[in-house]
Protein backbone atom coordinates (compact mmCIF):
# COMPACT_ATOMS: atom_id res chain seq x y z
CA UNK A 1 0.00 0.00 0.00
CA UNK A 2 3.00 2.18 1.14
CA UNK A 3 4.71 1.82 -2.60
CA UNK A 4 1.37 2.69 -4.29
CA UNK A 5 0.54 5.57 -2.00
CA UNK A 6 4.13 7.04 -3.11
CA UNK A 7 3.67 6.55 -6.42
CA UNK A 8 -0.18 7.54 -6.63
CA UNK A 9 0.70 10.37 -8.99
CA UNK A 10 2.86 8.72 -11.55
CA UNK A 11 0.21 5.61 -12.08
CA UNK A 12 -2.45 8.87 -12.58
CA UNK A 13 -0.29 10.18 -15.03
CA UNK A 14 0.24 7.03 -16.63
CA UNK A 15 -3.11 6.79 -17.60
CA UNK A 16 -3.63 9.63 -18.83
CA UNK A 17 -1.04 9.25 -21.75
CA UNK A 18 -2.63 6.41 -22.70
CA UNK A 19 -6.00 7.94 -22.09
CA UNK A 20 -4.92 10.80 -24.44
CA UNK A 21 -3.50 8.50 -26.95
CA UNK A 22 -5.87 6.30 -27.28
CA UNK A 23 -8.57 9.55 -28.26
CA UNK A 24 -5.58 10.67 -30.12
CA UNK A 25 -5.74 7.02 -32.14
CA UNK A 26 -9.75 7.46 -32.45
CA UNK A 27 -10.02 11.14 -33.44
CA UNK A 28 -6.53 11.28 -35.59
CA UNK A 29 -8.69 9.69 -38.61
CA UNK A 30 -11.55 12.27 -38.76
CA UNK A 31 -9.66 15.51 -37.69
CA UNK A 32 -8.30 16.94 -41.15
CA UNK A 33 -4.47 17.49 -41.63
CA UNK A 34 -4.42 20.76 -41.82
CA UNK A 35 -6.20 21.17 -38.41
CA UNK A 36 -3.46 18.38 -37.19
CA UNK A 37 -0.84 20.96 -38.30
CA UNK A 38 -2.53 23.27 -36.20
CA UNK A 39 -2.92 22.06 -33.38
CA UNK A 40 0.88 20.67 -33.43
CA UNK A 41 1.71 24.06 -33.10
CA UNK A 42 -0.78 25.28 -30.54
CA UNK A 43 1.00 22.24 -28.77
CA UNK A 44 4.55 23.39 -29.86
CA UNK A 45 4.28 27.47 -28.69
CA UNK A 46 2.49 26.14 -25.56
CA UNK A 47 5.86 24.03 -24.91
CA UNK A 48 8.02 26.37 -25.99
CA UNK A 49 6.07 28.59 -23.40
CA UNK A 50 6.74 25.89 -20.50
CA UNK A 51 10.45 26.15 -21.78
CA UNK A 52 11.11 29.72 -21.54
CA UNK A 53 9.08 29.84 -17.96
CA UNK A 54 11.88 26.32 -17.02
CA UNK A 55 14.89 28.61 -18.02
CA UNK A 56 13.81 31.38 -15.90
CA UNK A 57 15.24 29.62 -12.94
CA UNK A 58 18.69 30.39 -14.36
CA UNK A 59 17.83 34.04 -14.42
CA UNK A 60 19.53 35.24 -10.70
CA UNK A 61 21.23 31.99 -10.25
CA UNK A 62 24.96 31.47 -9.42
CA UNK A 63 27.00 28.23 -9.39
CA UNK A 64 30.19 29.18 -7.87
CA UNK A 65 31.09 31.74 -9.60
CA UNK A 66 29.25 30.74 -12.78
CA UNK A 67 26.04 32.87 -14.28
CA UNK A 68 23.22 30.39 -14.19
CA UNK A 69 23.58 30.49 -18.03
CA UNK A 70 26.96 29.85 -18.31
CA UNK A 71 26.61 26.42 -16.11
CA UNK A 72 23.69 25.23 -18.33
CA UNK A 73 25.81 25.96 -21.08
CA UNK A 74 28.60 23.76 -19.94
CA UNK A 75 26.18 21.16 -18.78
CA UNK A 76 24.49 21.01 -22.04
CA UNK A 77 27.88 20.98 -24.38
CA UNK A 78 29.76 18.50 -22.02
CA UNK A 79 26.37 16.46 -22.34
CA UNK A 80 25.32 16.98 -25.72
CA UNK A 81 29.15 15.56 -26.05
CA UNK A 82 28.60 12.38 -23.90
CA UNK A 83 25.51 11.55 -25.29
CA UNK A 84 26.75 11.64 -28.94
CA UNK A 85 29.61 9.43 -27.93
CA UNK A 86 26.53 6.58 -26.46
CA UNK A 87 24.79 7.50 -29.97
CA UNK A 88 21.83 8.01 -26.76
CA UNK A 89 19.63 9.78 -30.10
CA UNK A 90 20.36 6.36 -31.87
CA UNK A 91 19.62 4.13 -28.70
CA UNK A 92 16.42 5.80 -28.25
CA UNK A 93 15.44 5.72 -32.23
CA UNK A 94 15.78 1.94 -31.83
CA UNK A 95 14.01 1.39 -29.03
CA UNK A 96 11.37 3.03 -30.28
CA UNK A 97 11.82 0.81 -33.76
CA UNK A 98 12.02 -2.21 -31.58
CA UNK A 99 8.53 -1.29 -30.35
CA UNK A 100 7.20 -0.57 -33.79
CA UNK A 101 8.29 -4.14 -34.92
CA UNK A 102 7.08 -5.39 -31.96
CA UNK A 103 3.48 -3.97 -31.69
CA UNK A 104 3.30 -3.69 -35.36
CA UNK A 105 3.34 0.30 -35.23
CA UNK A 106 3.17 2.20 -38.81
CA UNK A 107 4.42 5.84 -39.59
CA UNK A 108 6.10 8.39 -37.27
CA UNK A 109 5.52 5.51 -34.36
CA UNK A 110 9.60 6.09 -33.13
CA UNK A 111 9.70 10.15 -33.49
CA UNK A 112 6.16 9.57 -31.73
CA UNK A 113 7.54 7.43 -28.82
CA UNK A 114 10.86 9.77 -28.48
CA UNK A 115 9.43 13.14 -28.65
CA UNK A 116 6.52 11.92 -25.87
CA UNK A 117 9.24 10.63 -23.76
CA UNK A 118 11.59 13.45 -23.71
CA UNK A 119 8.55 15.71 -23.35
CA UNK A 120 6.89 14.27 -20.79
CA UNK A 121 9.74 13.18 -18.47
CA UNK A 122 11.71 16.96 -18.68
CA UNK A 123 10.64 19.26 -16.20
CA UNK A 124 10.64 20.53 -12.91
CA UNK A 125 7.12 18.89 -12.61
CA UNK A 126 8.60 15.67 -12.64
CA UNK A 127 11.43 16.16 -10.27
CA UNK A 128 9.51 17.96 -7.49
CA UNK A 129 6.16 16.38 -7.93
CA UNK A 130 7.62 13.40 -7.69
CA UNK A 131 9.59 14.32 -4.59
CA UNK A 132 6.38 15.69 -2.71
CA UNK A 133 4.08 12.45 -4.10
CA UNK A 134 6.85 10.08 -2.33
CA UNK A 135 8.13 11.88 0.49
CA UNK A 136 5.10 13.58 1.78
CA UNK A 137 2.38 11.37 -0.54
CA UNK A 138 0.74 14.56 -2.23
CA UNK A 139 0.09 13.84 -6.18
CA UNK A 140 -1.20 17.34 -6.58
CA UNK A 141 1.33 18.37 -8.58
CA UNK A 142 1.65 15.08 -10.37
CA UNK A 143 -1.96 15.17 -11.34
CA UNK A 144 -1.82 18.59 -12.64
CA UNK A 145 1.44 17.18 -15.14
CA UNK A 146 -0.86 14.20 -15.69
CA UNK A 147 -3.69 16.62 -16.60
CA UNK A 148 -1.29 18.35 -19.06
CA UNK A 149 0.43 15.30 -20.69
CA UNK A 150 -3.02 13.56 -21.60
CA UNK A 151 -3.83 16.77 -23.47
CA UNK A 152 -0.73 16.60 -25.45
CA UNK A 153 -0.75 13.15 -25.82
CA UNK A 154 -3.89 13.70 -27.83
CA UNK A 155 -2.17 16.20 -29.91
CA UNK A 156 0.72 14.19 -30.50
CA UNK A 157 -1.14 11.04 -31.38
CA UNK A 158 -2.90 12.51 -34.08
CA UNK A 159 0.09 13.67 -35.86
CA UNK A 160 2.72 10.68 -34.43
CA UNK A 161 0.56 7.74 -33.97
CA UNK A 162 0.33 5.00 -31.09
CA UNK A 163 3.98 5.49 -30.34
CA UNK A 164 3.15 8.11 -28.12
CA UNK A 165 1.29 5.78 -26.14
CA UNK A 166 4.34 3.51 -25.10
CA UNK A 167 6.05 6.61 -23.45
CA UNK A 168 3.55 5.95 -20.45
CA UNK A 169 6.56 3.10 -19.57
CA UNK A 170 8.99 6.08 -19.87
CA UNK A 171 7.12 7.79 -17.12
CA UNK A 172 6.24 5.29 -15.15
CA UNK A 173 10.27 4.47 -14.82
CA UNK A 174 11.54 7.85 -14.26
CA UNK A 175 8.67 9.14 -11.71
CA UNK A 176 8.51 5.94 -10.34
CA UNK A 177 12.48 6.26 -9.35
CA UNK A 178 12.42 9.29 -8.45
CA UNK A 179 9.08 9.35 -6.16
CA UNK A 180 10.40 6.01 -4.64
CA UNK A 181 14.37 7.54 -3.90
CA UNK A 182 12.62 10.95 -2.26
CA UNK A 183 13.41 9.50 0.90
CA UNK A 184 17.43 9.60 0.13
CA UNK A 185 16.95 12.58 -2.02
CA UNK A 186 14.90 14.81 1.16
CA UNK A 187 18.15 14.40 3.24
CA UNK A 188 20.23 16.19 0.22
CA UNK A 189 17.39 18.50 -1.19
CA UNK A 190 15.71 19.78 1.95
CA UNK A 191 14.38 22.44 0.09
CA UNK A 192 13.81 21.45 -3.98
CA UNK A 193 12.13 24.12 -4.93
CA UNK A 194 15.12 26.03 -3.99
CA UNK A 195 18.02 23.83 -4.45
CA UNK A 196 21.11 25.29 -6.97
CA UNK A 197 21.06 21.98 -8.12
CA UNK A 198 17.17 21.69 -9.08
CA UNK A 199 17.30 24.69 -10.64
CA UNK A 200 20.15 24.68 -12.33
CA UNK A 201 18.06 20.92 -13.97
CA UNK A 202 15.15 22.82 -14.65
CA UNK A 203 17.04 26.00 -16.34
CA UNK A 204 19.38 23.11 -18.18
CA UNK A 205 15.74 21.20 -19.04
CA UNK A 206 14.01 24.11 -20.03
CA UNK A 207 16.67 24.88 -22.86
CA UNK A 208 16.46 21.32 -24.09
CA UNK A 209 12.69 21.91 -24.05
CA UNK A 210 13.29 24.79 -26.80
CA UNK A 211 14.44 21.85 -28.56
CA UNK A 212 11.48 20.08 -28.93
CA UNK A 213 9.14 23.15 -29.26
CA UNK A 214 11.33 23.38 -32.53
CA UNK A 215 11.23 20.07 -33.71
CA UNK A 216 7.04 20.00 -32.96
CA UNK A 217 7.09 23.39 -35.03
CA UNK A 218 9.30 22.02 -37.93
CA UNK A 219 8.92 18.50 -37.65
CA UNK A 220 8.90 18.20 -41.18
CA UNK A 221 12.37 18.86 -41.67
CA UNK A 222 14.54 16.20 -42.17
CA UNK A 223 16.88 14.52 -39.28
CA UNK A 224 19.76 16.45 -40.30
CA UNK A 225 17.68 19.48 -39.18
CA UNK A 226 16.38 18.00 -35.78
CA UNK A 227 17.58 19.54 -32.51
CA UNK A 228 19.07 16.02 -31.26
CA UNK A 229 17.33 16.78 -27.70
CA UNK A 230 18.30 12.76 -26.67
CA UNK A 231 21.60 13.40 -26.82
CA UNK A 232 21.78 16.88 -24.46
CA UNK A 233 20.11 13.87 -21.70
CA UNK A 234 23.62 13.25 -20.26
CA UNK A 235 23.00 17.40 -19.21
CA UNK A 236 20.63 16.71 -16.86
CA UNK A 237 22.87 14.08 -14.52
CA UNK A 238 25.90 16.83 -14.34
CA UNK A 239 24.23 19.52 -13.26
CA UNK A 240 24.00 18.39 -9.80
CA UNK A 241 27.27 17.55 -10.37
CA UNK A 242 28.65 20.22 -11.48
CA UNK A 243 26.85 22.15 -8.09
CA UNK A 244 28.73 19.83 -6.16
CA UNK A 245 32.31 20.85 -7.72
CA UNK A 246 31.91 24.35 -8.04
CA UNK A 247 30.53 24.07 -4.01
CA UNK A 248 34.26 22.31 -3.27
CA UNK A 249 36.40 24.89 -5.15
CA UNK A 250 34.38 27.71 -2.94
Amino acid sequence: MDFFLKTSGTWINVVTVLLGTFLGVILGGRIPDRMNRTLMQVLAVTTLYIAIDMGGSLAGLSIGKLPGIIAALICLALGAVIGEVLQLEEHLGGLGETLKEKFKGKGRFTEGFVTASLLFCIGPMTIIGSIQNGLQLDPKTLILKATLDGIAAVALTGVYGMGVGFSAVVVLVVQGIFSLAAGGLASALPNPATDPGVLLITGTGGLMITGISFNLLFGSFDSANRVRVGSFLPALVLAPLLVWLMNLLK
